[in-house]
């Protein structure tokens, strides 16, 4: 790296070249063997025409005050210099804690943001809100909102199977079979957050290729496994994989070549699920044709699998995105079922895994220390949500909620504060949001792009990026700590999280609470020597800061090898019992069959989803969308930037969908598409592939919401009725359904839905995601800083 400004991302290492025209050139970290593609959008990024340029404010909030608006979004702004901004804001705040209480300020501020772990926007801007009197929090993930409440329930801890599964070396020495539910798509294992250094995954799946290990893909799409694998795909129905995990442990059980001795040793419950198997309860048997009616896979293949199955040394994994479907506990609870009929749970290279391809890090036999982080301090409000729940939060306040086996009620929110994230991206029925989003008195966002979720605020405050700052970075598996020198100047007035969080605790009062007389050095260097000693204590030789610094980065120590949960487990399961109430795999749970759920039972079972309910919907929407992860970028990342923009057709985001559901509707490659349901519509440019199964479409997340306005919304954010709205640039999360995965985890749902695709034959409209909205000067004052 020696010449170049070192830092990193969510996607990688990497150092910089600052070339006499301020542009930059992005250069790999030489120790990756893999480096990711998307470090292509990050020169177009920097200076990018979407950049806020300085602080913004709604022009209706300014001139008529807080309050609903249904004109969020659709509003000019007014550009404001920074004394006048950061006094409306902390007057705001304190207007609020005042007369609603701390409980109606909302500062989920979900989102990825910056890799590195000073400036952590959520961490900055949760501590600044702790040291106030605190706030109405969100719990879990979009990503694994269902897991994370589900996994504690079965085997004690999510943390452990999501974040120290078998590694990859272990999975390439011992493995035979691998069943991949959801595959294991490459173009995931870039992203891990905080990044890695060595992106590993891709040689370990070239090395699976070599030993020729089997592998068994089980998705709708062949792209969720990388060419070159000995594989045999199995085009499944979207949203099927339980009736198909059910059927193959119909078939282990039927043929008696399932482990009893693994079950009755290990586990608990597996008799409720073999009578459900059998059909004692209602008459039906679920063998593997009645799965085959369902997922469209043939009885003999089904058998055939569940076979080979038994048969070998055999991983199970399932994808992140099987959770994020309706009853998304199921497939998770189903898979980890089968693993456990086959007895292999605990053995090398065999068993249940939970995200392999999902992230980089799953997998990654890197090291597992804690890297340096921000404390966020405590939060005196106890009220929170689960994440996805915000929509239904802001319509309903006072509404109740189930959830993990309690029920809670939703608070009056009155402030959004908003930093380092685009609830517009990764969000379900977006217009549904932009309701939502009509409701509180003040929405706050801190960004460095006029996204949608700017767009619909009331003050906007421009915030640096990665290369404009200072900070150290590091990924849960990475080998390297990160020294992120700063490479060019601020563009415009943007300014650090930490330094606009700073302007509004000195004007609450409580500056030395959240600063504690550091500027944003003095916590870099504050939190890596704390780090440091720590190590040291522990025998570790680290650098002292300054050293660490000037070399821009520190190897990591390996640290000594660990063992599973499940392998300690199965080692004797009486001195490492599962922190579940038995002890032992509950595959009955009777903690959540106590709960009462229709949606969430107490073993795993085969729900149909509602999306599919009723003849005439699924008459209407006969193609099943699968809105996945994007290869070109991270969720909505820099869509502006080389690579992301390089995929799209048309300037809108491709949708792929097979030869023959395109010819059936005249439509060509290169076409633009409408893509439509009865929650909204979106443009797309029309890719053709037989790489995904007959009547199903697959259109990414993370194209920046572009809504075409036609009706504006009233005061309190009605407008037009459901089904009205699209987005011309391609956002999928306009057609996805804004419901829980289940009363028990209350996850999103946003990985699948109903639809159907035309030709658009008018001229399309033009896109506005490409420049910033319109802006004027402060009246009277210019518009200078």
């Amino acid at each position: 790296m020696t010449g170049l400004r070192p830092t990193t991302s969510h996607w990688g290492a990497y150092g910089v070249r600052v070339g006499p025209d301020g542009g930059i050139t992005v250069v790999p970290h030489p120790d990756d063997p893999a480096p990711s593609p998307l470090l292509g959008n990050v020169p177009g990024g920097l200076r990018h025409p979407t950049r806020v340029a300085r602080p913004a404010v709604r022009r209706g909030w300014l001139e008529h005050g807080p309050g609903p608006a249904g004109t969020r979004g659709r509003e000019e702004f007014v550009e404001l210099d920074w004394d006048e901004a950061l006094d409306l804001v902390a007057a705001e705040l304190d207007r609020v804690r005042r007369e609603h209480g701390n409980q109606a300020i909302f500062g989920g501020s979900y989102g990825w943001a910056s890799a590195g772990r000073f400036h952590h926007a959520q961490s900055q801007l949760h501590r600044f809100l702790n040291t106030i009197g605190g706030f109405t929090s969100s719990r879990n993930s979009y990503s694994l909102g269902t897991s994370l409440v589900l996994l504690p329930h079965l085997v004690g801890s999510a943390d452990e199977v999501l974040r120290a599964a078998s590694s990859w070396p272990t999975i390439v020495e011992n493995t035979e079979l691998i069943v991949a539910f959801g595959g294991i798509p490459a173009k995931n294992v870039f992203v891990t957050p905080g990044g890695v250094t060595r992106h590993g995954t891709p040689g370990y799946l070239a090395a699976l290729a070599a030993s020729r290990v089997e592998m068994a893909l089980v998705s709708p799409l062949r792209a969720d496994l990388p060419d070159g694998l000995d594989t045999r795909w199995y085009p499944i129905v979207p949203a099927t994989d339980v009736a198909l995990m059910l059927g193959l442990a119909h078939t282990l059980a039927a043929e008696d070549r399932h482990d009893r001795a693994f079950l009755d040793r290990y586990t608990v419950g597996f008799g409720e699920v073999e009578s459900y198997l059998l059909g004692r309860a209602d008459g039906v048997v679920r063998d593997a044709a009645w799965a085959a009616s369902i997922c469209g896979i043939p009885a003999a293949d089904i058998v055939g699998l569940a076979r080979r199955m038994a048969a070998r040394r055999t991983l199970i994994t399932v994808t992140w995105s099987l959770q994020r479907i309706e009853h998304g506990e199921q497939p998770v609870w189903a898979a980890l079922t089968l693993a456990a009929m086959l007895g292999q749970i605990g053995l090398p290279g065999g068993g249940f895994g939970h995200g392999y391809g999902s992230m980089g890090d799953v997998g990654d036999p890197g090291p597992t220390g804690r890297i340096p982080y921000l404390p966020q301090g405590r939060n005196p409000v106890s009220a929170f949500i689960p994440v996805a729940r915000i929509a239904d939060m802001l319509l309903h306040p006072g509404a109740r909620y189930d959830y993990d086996g309690d029920r809670y009620t939703y608070p009056d929110i009155r402030l959004v504060h908003w930093a380092g994230g685009n609830p517009f991206h990764h969000h379900q029925d977006l217009f549904r949001l932009r309701r939502a989003f009509a409701r509180p008195d003040t929405i706050i966002v801190h960004e460095p792009y006029w996204t949608s979720t700017a767009r619909h605020a009331d003050v906007v405050l421009p915030v640096t990026t990665t290369l404009e700052r200072e900070d150290i970075g590091g990924g849960r598996r990475d080998t390297h700590l990160h020294a992120m020198h700063r490479a060019v100047a601020p563009v415009g007035a943007a300014r650090d999280d930490y330094d606009i969080l700073a302007g509004l605790a000195g004007r609450l009062g409580v500056v030395d609470a959240f600063t504690e007389g550091r500027d944003a050095r003095g916590w870099i260097e504050h939190l890596y020597t704390a780090w440091r000693a720590d190590l040291v204590r522990r025998g570790t030789d680290v650098p002292a800061f300054e050293e660490f610094w000037a070399a821009g980065e520190y190897r990591l120590p390996g640290g000594p090898g660990h063992h599973t949960l499940f392998e300690r487990f199965r080692a004797d399961p009486d001195a490492h019992p599962l922190a579940t109430p038995s002890g032992r795999i509950e595959l009955f749970s009777a903690t959540v069959a106590s709960f009462g759920y229709p949606d969430c039972p107490g073993h795993p079972v085969w729900l149909e989803p509602t999306e599919w309910t009723g003849a005439p919907r699924a008459a209407a929407y006969p193609l099943h969308l699968i809105a996945n992860q994007p290869g070109t970028r991270l969720h909505s990342q820099l869509d502006g930037g080389a690579v992301s923009q390089a995929a799209k057709i048309a300037g809108r985001e491709a949708v792929r969908l097979h030869p023959a559901d395109a010819a059936a509707r005249g439509i060509a490659a290169g076409d633009v598409v409408r893509v439509f349901n009865d929650r909204g519509g979106c443009l797309a440019g029309a890719v053709l592939t037989d790489e995904l199964r007959p009547g199903v479409v697959q259109l990414p997340t993370g194209a920046w919401f572009d809504p075409l306005d036609e009706d504006p919304a009233d005061e309190h954010g009605e407008g037009s009725p459901p089904g009205a709205g699209l987005c011309v640039h391609g956002n999928p999360n306009v057609l996805t359904a804004d419901v829980p995965t289940s009363r028990l985890s209350q996850g999103c749902v946003g990985q699948h839905a109903l639809v159907e695709v035309e030709r658009w034959t008018d001229e399309p409209p033009r896109l506005t995601v490409d420049a910033p909205p319109r802006l004027v000067p402060r009246p009277g004052r210019g518009g200078t800083l």
